[in-house]
């Protein structure tokens, strides 16, 4: 009754090929980003801005990033940390040796490096694949750990590795406030996951899948797997490396190599899977759930006057991430994206019977 598209006819190939071709799916992204950018700033208090959301959207980038290389390319990586600390450390270079660089030019040119890094671990990509291809990129993350640890340069001589980042702005507006930080991340996060859905869609998107489904077949009709993999390796580790600047300079401030370890790869992977491989609404709720998901267990066990320590709420956090990806590989590969897909199809149809 609500969503249906009857009605709706498309008079042009351009207007058949839109990002949102179904009204409905229009009203329901414009009506979104006016609460994301109108409601949410007049709403919100500024511990959701700075504890909640901020960190969602920067992992959602994330997310988005990593999503591109493994969904839809599907080579597996396993170092996405050692891809947000490149960008994170690179644009903190530019920002130390060249004071007066804009901030929106550092956190883009720690984009690049990571590019750049992430092509010299994608090579491998051209000659194996799988749990082999796993590894190689694990051994990118083992590298930046020593490298940002080791290597005096990196961090302006720091003996720790911890470095901090001045007071922010951009374009001659402060982002002090956890309000403006909140609206710098999220223009980051609306223009980067338009423009990865606006790739997916198109020929580099459909080469990607070809690879992803069956690159022996890909290459026979025409596909080069070497374009198509660097790619998907050089696009996927600048959005990374674009949102581990902003996960430095907007959410933490001063950082450390730890920032970026392991467990950091491991929480995008478990993002991807949970939220939805091959889809771009995916990685925004694999970033809420992973994100909203301690929140919860911090605080409604106190609703019912079952109060958890730290410690005990940390352990059943890895027990149900570990139950809910299992669950998601048996019972549904696609994830929450595809949960949210099939909603929308039951509605077309409703109230009639499938």
């Amino acid at each position: 009754m609500f969503y249906r598209e009857n009605g709706q006819f498309k008079s042009s190939y351009r207007a058949d090929q839109q990002i949102f071709p179904i009204r409905q799916d229009r009203i329901f992204i414009a009506g979104l980003l006016a609460v994301a950018f109108i409601a949410i700033p007049l709403l919100a208090s500024s511990y959701f801005l700075q504890a909640i959301l901020t960190p969602f959207l920067i992992l959602s980038l994330a997310c988005v990033g990593l999503n591109i290389l493994v969904g839809y390319c599907g080579q597996i990586s396993m170092g996405s940390g050692a891809f947000m600390a490149v960008g994170a450390y690179a644009a903190w270079n530019f920002g130390v040796r060249n004071p007066g660089m804009p901030l929106v030019a550092q956190i883009l040119l720690g984009g690049v490096f990571a590019t750049l890094v992430g092509i010299v671990f994608g090579i491998p990509s051209l000659r194996i694949r799988g749990l082999y291809l796993a590894v190689t990129t694990l051994a990118a993350q083992f590298f930046s750990d020593w490298a940002f640890l080791r290597i005096p340069y990196l961090t302006d001589y720091s003996s720790s590795g911890n470095v901090s980042v001045p007071a922010l702005t951009a374009f001659g507006l402060p982002i002090q406030t956890p309000l403006q930080k909140y609206l710098f991340v999220l223009i980051f996060a609306v223009v980067f996951a338009l423009l990865a859905k606006n790739l997916v869609r198109g020929a580099i998107g459909r080469q990607w899948m070809a690879i992803r489904d069956m690159d022996v077949a890909a290459s026979v009709i025409g596909i080069r797997p070497v374009y198509a993999k660097l790619t998907a390796f050089a696009i996927s580790s600048f959005i990374i490396g674009v949102s581990g600047a902003l996960w430095a300079y907007v959410h933490l401030g001063s950082w450390e190599p730890l920032a970026f370890d392991l467990n950091r790869s491991f929480q995008l992977l478990f993002m991807v899977i949970i939220g939805g491989l091959g889809s771009i609404l995916g990685s925004f709720f694999g970033a809420a759930f992973i994100v909203l998901v301690p929140i919860a267990l911090t605080n409604v066990p106190g609703w019912f006057d079952l109060p958890l320590a730290v410690d005990t709420a940390a352990h059943i956090e890895h027990m149900v991430f570990g139950a809910l990806i299992v669950f998601f590989l048996i019972a549904e590969p696609h994830g929450l994206a595809r949960l949210w897909s099939i909603g929308k199809e039951k509605l077309r149809i409703w109230p009639f019977p499938h």
